[in-house]
């Protein structure tokens, strides 16, 4: 059985492109992976998210366990089965929409109790209880268990805050132990601060990890304060190690996250916005719910491949959109997601190539263009 292992293979500047082999295939970074958060990536089938370019997809820890629970899917062979999806998962660790209940969940040293959103029942997660769930998902890459707290935050609750995840951390790779062929990710956190986010990925350097996320990011701060601090955080972290950005992004947000060292991300925002009528195209974003697209016959994107802009017009589009049709879920965000695995390719083609910057510079022109004159 192969192991969990991680190449690179060029970079340019800091923007770094490389291969993440695990026993259930390779995953080309850096990677883009989709977000299937109840074991399903809304309105697409797992083929269609394949076709789209994607290696990888994310499953959610804290929605599986309350439904249909962890146990469940074990004894139904796992999520990949599940699922219908033989390549590889990263789950997350569940702290992230655990913190995000603020008002049902109670914090510890322990770990978190908290109330169902859906039936109001008690659970608790701790670091042991997630590595444990994550085993019986039998995911490819399992989260560490942390706490990230919403930005702006007081330094020193930031601080304390790191400095428990970075306990959590500890508790989570002895509750993981040996798992060949799985691998675990630390997570580093410290807010916005320098100082923080050194001391982190020191502690998270020291106990040792298959590779390291930069957490507590895109939570309310903006560009320019995640920008900010991925202008040093990556480089704090092992260089033979993929490094995960949790949570982004926009087009935008993500060639500057692989410009600063990044290797992995994932995202919502493609499939949450194909279901509210807003399309990521390669001139920037446009909304299909406009009524300038009423009587368009021309595709969203006439240099995309997806079946939405080879099939269909913005017409028919604005039509099933405002129909309240499924197809256009299905189609919006299997474009969205198309354009999304078309960045990272590009990217790791450019990279490849040594010309990386000029592919940005491109990237970035072509997107301040805006959409083609309405007719």
């Amino acid at each position: 059985m192969s192991t969990f292992s991680f190449s690179l293979a060029a970079t340019d500047g800091r923007a770094r492109t490389g291969t993440i082999t695990t026993p259930r295939g390779e995953i080309r970074t850096p990677a883009f992976m989709p977000v299937g958060t109840a074991a399903t990536v809304k309105a697409m089938l797992p083929e269609s998210v394949r076709a789209t370019g994607a290696d990888i997809l994310l499953g959610n820890t804290y929605h599986l366990m309350l439904r249909p629970t962890a146990e469940r899917i074990d004894r139904l062979g796992g999520l990949h089965r599940f699922m219908n999806w033989e390549r590889p998962i990263l789950t997350d660790s569940g702290g992230f929409q655990v913190m995000s209940l603020a008002g049902l969940r109670k914090l510890t040293e322990q770990g978190v109790t908290f109330k169902s959103h859906i039936d109001g029942s008690k659970h608790e997660l701790t670091p042991e209880r997630s590595m444990e769930i994550q085993r019986l998902l039998g995911s490819d890459i399992v989260m560490c268990f942390d706490e990230c707290p919403a930005l702006p935050a007081e330094e020193n609750v930031v601080a304390e805050s790191m400095r428990m995840s970075m306990r959590w951390a500890a508790r989570s790779r002895e509750a993981f132990g040996d798992r060949p062929g799985h691998a675990l990710f630390g997570i580093q956190q410290g807010g916005v601060t320098e100082e923080l986010r050194g001391e982190s990925a020191e502690a998270l350097t020291k106990i040792g990890f298959d590779g390291y996320a930069v957490g507590g990011l895109a939570v309310g701060e903006g560009q320019e304060a995640m920008f900010g601090v991925l202008d040093y955080a990556p480089e704090m972290l092992p260089q033979d190690k993929p490094r995960y950005l949790m949570g982004v992004g926009k087009p935008d947000d993500i060639v500057g996250a692989v410009a600063r060292g990044i290797d992995m991300m994932d995202c919502v925002l493609p499939s949450r916005s194909g279901r509210t009528g807003q399309v990521f195209t390669r001139r920037g974003v446009l909304n299909i719910k406009n009524a300038r697209h009423m009587d368009d016959p021309r595709p969203l994107d006439e240099a995309c491949s997806c079946p939405a802009c080879l099939n269909y017009s913005r017409a028919y589009l604005h039509h099933v959109f405002r129909s309240q049709e499924i197809i256009s879920s299905m189609l919006l965000t299997w474009h969205n997601l198309h354009y999304f695995q078309e960045i990272m390719e590009g990217m790791r083609g450019a990279i490849s190539a040594g010309r990386f910057e000029a592919w940005q510079a491109e990237f970035h022109a072509t997107r301040a263009e805006g959409d083609i004159e309405p007719l």
